[in-house]
């Protein structure tokens, strides 16, 4: 058990250092926890509520979208922090995988979300 917290503090950590990196508001501590806190919520819903431990996973997706609505800012009529409240989103995703001994799935989500999140270079500079 504790490994898998390790790993997902591991992944989440991989995820939130790009976005600690460009100074968004949810960087490499908070995607860490999230990832953590999915995956133990994840195991102990295995362990308290085997009958039902889709349950308490569904919320862990709901509370997390509580966090990522906290990233989102409206100024003017532009919307930032989307990307960030994404990435928490699927950082949450990775740490229940990972939870779940599905590491094959965790690795690749990781990759690939870190990769989507440098896509904001190409994006910048197809603006300009």
């Amino acid at each position: 058990m504790v490994g898998k917290l390790l790993l997902a503090a591991f992944f989440g950590g991989l995820i939130g250092y790009e976005r600690e990196r460009l100074y968004k508001p949810a960087g490499l501590r908070t995607h860490m926890l999230v990832c953590l806190g999915s995956a133990l919520f994840t195991m102990l819903s295995f362990l308290a509520f085997p009958q039902d431990p889709a349950r308490v996973a569904s919320y862990v997706v709901m509370g997390i979208g509580f966090i990522g609505a906290g990233t989102v800012l409206q100024m003017r009529e532009k919307v930032i922090g989307l990307t960030t409240a994404a990435s928490l989103w699927t950082t949450a995703a990775i740490g229940m995988a990972i939870a779940l001994e599905y590491y094959l799935v965790a690795i690749a989500m990781t990759a690939l979300v870190y990769l989507i999140l440098k896509l904001a270079k190409i994006e910048k500079k197809k603006k300009k």
